[in-house]
C-alpha cells in the first residue's frame, strides 16, 4: 500500500508502507514479517505489558526512538509494526542508499505537511549508523522542533557510532538476541501460514531440527528462516505428499556459522570477556570467548595482545613467568600463523588465566602518573644526574652517587627522589610475597643503619 505525501510541486515524495502481504517471491523472513506488536515474538524488556515503548506506540505518542540490536531480533520489523499503528505519514530509507540530497527532501516535504495540516511525519531510517556525522546533523532541526518524529535502527552501539545530540532527542531501545524457544515459534508460525509461510507445503519437522537451526542462528530469526526455507524448497515430497525435514536435512542447510561482525560491539564485547575471565582465574570461560574469537575470525596478532596486556596488568609480579609466556605466544603465533597459532593463543592463555594475580605494579603506575599530572613535576636529584658528558662534572652532575653493587646486600640507603612516596604496595600472591619479603628486609636494613 502506498500513500501519496505531498503534491507533486512539493517533490512528487511517496510515502512506504510494507505490504500487509507479501508476494510469495519474497524470501521466507520477509514474508513472516509480523505487521502487529502483538505478532512480535520477544523484546518483552521493551514490548511487554505497560512497558514505555508499547504505551508511546499504542498512544500514538511516538517521540524518536533509536533501536539497537544485533540481526535479525526484530528492528525493521518493529518499525513496521509502527507504520501500521500510527496516524501520521510513514517514509522509510535506508542509508546505505540515501543521501543528503533525499533527505532534504524528506525533511521540506515533512515541514510542508507539518505547516498545512499539522501532521507530524515518521521516519524510519535502517542502518541509521552508516550516515555519518554531517548527515546526521541534517536532521536536528526538524527533530528538534518536532516536526520529524526519527526511529533508527542500527546494529552498532549508538552511543559511539551516532553524533550526542541525535542520542539527546532520542530514546533508546536495544533489543535482545531472540532464545531460542522464541526461535522455535516463530519457525512453526511459518510451518504453518498457508499464506505468507510454508504451511500449504505439508512440512513435517522434527523438533530437534527446529531447535537445531534455533541454536545455530544465534538469536537471528531471519538467518533461522532462510535456513528453513531452503531446507524446506531443496527437499523432495515424500510419496504422502509431506516434505520431511529431519535434523540431518537442517544441518545441510546451514552454511557456515557467523559468529560476529568484527567491526561492531561484539568484538570489543567478547575482547572484554575474555580480559576478564583471564583475570577472574576461569581458564573455561577463558577458552570459550577464546575460541568464540577464533571462530570470528579475529587477528591472532589482537588476541595476543590481550593476552600479554592481561600478563602484565593482571598477573604482574605474582608470577613474572606470564609476561613471558604470553609474550612467545605473539611471536610464535605470528610466526606460525593460523590455525596453529591457535594452539600457542591457548597455551598462553590458561597460564594467564590460572596464574596467581597482582595489579600491584599497574596500579603504582597509575598513581604516579597521577601526582605527576596535578603536582609540580620534581626535580631529578643532583648526584642521580647523568655524568657521562663533559663537563658534567664541572656542574656536579653524579657527584655523591652511591654505586648499590659495592655495598652488602647490592643496596645501599641513600636518596633517589626528594619527596619519597610509596606507590608499590606488594601483595601476599605468588612471586610478589617473595618480593614483600625482600623490601622489608631491606627496610630493616635501613633503620639499623640509622641506628
Amino acid at each position: 500500500m502506498r500513500e501519496k505525501a505531498l503534491n507533486e510541486n512539493a517533490g512528487d515524495l511517496f510515502v512506504e508502507r510494507p505490504n500487509d502481504f507479501p508476494p510469495q517471491a519474497s524470501p521466507l523472513s520477509y514474508r513472516m514479517r509480523p505487521s502487529r506488536l502483538k505478532d512480535i515474538v520477544g523484546q518483552q524488556h521493551i514490548l511487554g505489558p505497560g512497558k514505555l515503548l508499547t504505551r508511546v506506540i499504542e498512544a500514538d505518542r511516538l517521540s524518536s526512538l533509536i533501536l539497537y540490536g544485533p540481526p535479525g531480533v526484530g528492528k525493521t520489523t518493529l518499525a513496521a509494526c509502527i507504520s501500521h499503528t500510527t496516524t501520521c505519514p510513514f517514509v522509510r530509507i535506508n542509508a546505505v542508499t540515501s543521501n543528503v540530497e533525499e533527505l532534504r527532501k524528506i525533511l521540506a516535504a515533512g515541514q510542508h505537511r507539518w505547516h498545512s495540516s499539522g501532521r507530524k511525519t515518521i521516519l524510519f531510517i535502517d542502518e541509521i549508523h552508516r550516515f555519518n556525522k554531517s548527515q546526521q546533523e541534517v536532521l536536528l532541526p526538524d527533530l528538534e522542533e518536532g516536526l520529524i518524529v526519527l526511529i533508527g535502527a542500527t546494529v552498532f552501539n549508538p552511543y559511539f557510532s551516532l553524533v550526542g545530540p541525535l542520542i539527546s532527542r532520542s530514546l533508546v531501545f536495544e533489543l535482545k538476541a531472540l532464545r531460542n524457544e522464541e526461535i522455535v515459534l516463530i519457525l512453526k508460525r511459518a510451518l504453518t501460514d498457508k499464506e505468507k509461510g510454508l504451511g500449504a507445503l505439508r512440512v513435517k519437522a522434527d523438533e530437534d531440527a527446529l531447535l537445531f537451526l534455533a541454536k545455530m542462528s544465534d538469536g537471528d530469526a531471519r538467518k533461522a528462516l532462510n535456513a528453513l526455507e531452503i531446507g524446506v524448497l531443496t527437499t523432495p515430497s515424500s510419496p504422502s505428499g509431506e516434505v520431511l525435514f529431519p535434523v540431518d536435512v537442517a544441518r545441510e542447510s546451514v552454511q557456515k556459522k557467523f559468529v560476529y561482525d568484527r567491526d561492531g560491539d561484539a568484538h570489543y564485547d567478547t575482547a572484554s570477556a575474555f580480559i576478564k575471565s583471564m583475570r577472574g582465574t576461569d581458564p573455561d570461560a577463558t577458552l570459550y570467548w577464546l575460541a568464540k574469537m577464533i571462530v570470528a575470525g579475529e587477528d591472532p596478532r589482537f588476541i595476543a595482545r590481550r593476552i600479554c596486556i592481561c600478563a602484565a596488568e593482571d598477573v604482574g609480579n605474582a608470577d613474572p613467568h606470564a609476561l613471558i609466556v604470553a609474550s612467545a605466544a605473539m611471536q610464535v603465533s605470528e610466526f606460525i600463523g593460523m590455525p596453529e597459532a591457535r594452539i600457542p593463543l591457548a597455551q598462553a592463555a590458561v597460564y594467564v588465566a590460572c596464574a596467581p594475580k597482582s595489579n600491584a605494579s599497574y596500579m603504582g603506575l597509575e598513581n604516579a602518573l597521577k601526582d605527576i599530572k596535578t603536582h609540580r613535576t620534581q626535580e631529578v636529584p643532583l648526584h642521580l644526574k647523568d655524568s657521562s658528558y663533559p663537563g658534567a662534572q664541572k656542574l656536579g652532575r653524579g657527584e655523591g652517587y652511591q654505586y648499590a653493587h659495592n655495598y652488602a646486600n647490592h643496596f645501599v640507603d641513600q636518596e633517589y627522589v626528594y619527596l619519597k612516596k610509596q606507590y608499590y604496595f606488594p601483595t601476599e600472591m605468588g612471586v610478589e610475597r617473595k618480593i614483600k619479603d625482600w623490601l622489608a628486609r631491606l627496610e630493616k636494613v635501613k633503620k639499623d643503619e640509622k641506628n
